[in-house]
């Protein structure tokens, strides 16, 4: 007689072996490996052809060496390249050309071009800031000339120091839609979190509100099935995917869309680090308690986050929008309260322009009493590890919360790999005891908070789209103080005995890692 947990082992198995991740895997790694032999044996049979393929890798090393990237990027590839040119150059075709193809940038700078004329400037709200602090200001114009995305008055802030506080509230402004509802998401997974939500959508839907939501297909390759997508649009939700995963080598596999919008009639707007899935609300647990952090929106900022979807949406559909039917005064006739400035950015993959890396550099290099962050990865280049070093050298409080379970051991162990060269400057580094911090959030002297989806890793800072809000001033930004002060207390800090303590292998380890860090 079959054991049922027999059974059901068999079925995990057979799920995980027939899974898309397993087939598209395997397909780029058949691809990949013609492509390795193919050239091989072309250098096997013509003695040329390695003169030719070390004349080629040092090209392309001069070619990389002289692009406008980030140099860890440079290091790495050109290690790679010359110690393996063949292999070398073979991967960095697939995997090393990190930067959008022609199409998929001509595509989106039209609808981008599109969206322009609808973001309003609020050069008047630049001069109120710049009246009351003159470094703040220039933060803040950086977000709108290089970001497109202005800062506003008439907007109210709730943040939410775990996904359970927050889920309740966005089930309740989900019921109180009239107009439309717009989802951007990393991962979806099925479970109590989304069942709840779509229920309410599929109502929504039936009471007329116009419904669309947005996955990342590669995000979702473990949670979702295959084109799930025609099952939304068969209960009436308009759903696409970005990006979709195919069995074919190519290098905008790169690129993904890990932000995480949620926006009702486009007078409230959530984000954060939360996905739509039931360990973001601790239904379900994977590495212990999972803490996340969230903000509410209600007012004219979240025109911003509505302007971020549709261009999205419009990219993904080949389609165009009248834009203005959606802002948050269409729907919303009584004044919105004001609190604080309050800034929503995005940042993309298109341009050679690091929003999100720059606004918590700016942060840091700002600040002058103290500067608290969460991140469930730290994985710093020379440029944010700089700042972080010379901010704690001038005296500045520099804390940084990290997950004492991580969720992946490899990045886990290269976040490590950097607390010797921090807390020697005086940082001060924390692992999160309870279970794994998956937050992505600074505050600074009392004044500034952002709050949104952009890890400390390569991948957020230079490969992913992301958004995040950027707070002057708002109520917001003493609760994410009150927050760090909490989970100081829940964490365990980490010393130079720490350090000190870990065996000359795992040293070695750590070096290693941190040459690839910019490749995870």
């Amino acid at each position: 007689m079959t054991n049922p947990k027999d059974a059901v082992t068999v079925k995990k198995v057979k799920k995980v072996l027939l899974g898309r991740v397993v087939i598209v895997g395997l397909a780029v790694l058949l691809q990949f490996s013609w492509l390795f032999l193919l050239a091989w044996q072309f250098s096997l049979q013509f003695s040329f052809i390695n003169v030719l393929v070390q004349i080629a890798a040092g090209i392309v090393v001069l070619y990389i060496i002289n692009r406008w990237i980030n140099p860890a990027y440079k290091i790495v590839w050109t290690f790679v390249i010359l110690v393996f040119p063949l292999m070398g150059l073979c991967i960095y075709w697939v995997f090393g050309r990190s930067t959008l193809t022609k199409k998929t940038r001509e595509a989106m700078e039209r609808v981008h071009r599109e969206v322009l004329e609808f973001i309003p400037e609020h050069k008047e709200l630049e001069q109120e800031i710049y009246q009351e602090a003159k470094s703040i200001a220039n933060q803040s114009k950086y977000i709108a000339e290089w970001s497109d995305f202005p800062a506003y008055t008439s907007t109210s802030t709730k943040y939410y120091k775990c996904g359970e506080e927050m889920f309740p509230d966005m089930l309740k402004d989900l019921e109180e839609a009239e107009h439309f509802i717009f989802l951007e998401y990393f991962i979806i997974a099925d479970g109590l979190m989304f069942d709840t939500l779509l229920e309410v959508l599929t109502r929504k839907v039936r009471e007329g509100v116009d419904v669309r939501l947005i996955y990342d297909d590669f995000g979702c390759v473990t949670t979702l099935p295959h084109k799930f997508y025609l099952k939304m649009r068969a209960l009436g939700i308009k759903c696409v995917t970005f990006n979709p995963l195919r069995p074919f080598m190519s290098i905008i596999m790169n690129n993904r869309d890990h932000r995480k919008i949620f926006v009702v009639d486009g007078t409230v707007g959530y984000t954060g680090g939360l996905n739509l899935a039931d360990e973001y609300i601790n239904k379900k647990e994977r590495f212990g308690y999972w803490k996340d952090t969230g903000l509410r929106l209600e007012g004219e900022a979240v025109w911003s986050f509505t302007v971020m979807f549709l261009e999205m949406w419009n990219y993904i559909n080949r389609s165009s929008e009248d834009y203005a039917a959606f802002r948050p005064k269409v729907y919303q006739k009584r004044p919105f309260v004001t609190d604080g400035y309050v800034q929503p950015y995005g940042d993309s993959p298109l341009d050679k322009e690091k929003v999100g890396e720059n606004v918590y550099m700016n942060i840091i290099g700002h600040a002058r009493d103290y500067v608290y962050i969460f991140t469930p990865y730290l994985i710093l280049d020379n440029e944010m590890l700089t700042y972080l070093r010379n901010a704690a050298k001038s005296g500045v409080d520099v804390r940084i919360v990290v997950p004492a379970i991580p969720d992946k051991k490899i990045v886990f162990m290269m976040s490590q790999s950097y607390y010797q060269r921090l807390l020697e400057c005086g940082i001060r580094i924390y692992q999160y005891t309870p279970g794994f911090i998956h937050a992505k959030s600074f505050v600074c002297d009392d004044r500034i908070a952002t709050v949104g989806s952009i890890n400390m890793d390569y991948r957020s800072l230079y490969l992913h789209f992301e958004c995040g809000v950027w707070m002057y001033h708002s109520s917001a930004v003493m609760a994410v103080k009150e927050d760090s002060l909490d989970t100081f207390e829940k964490s365990r800090e980490i010393t130079m005995d720490f350090c000190r303590q870990q065996p000359w292998i795992k040293r070695v380890v750590w070096s290693v890692l941190r040459l690839f860090a910019p490749l995870v």
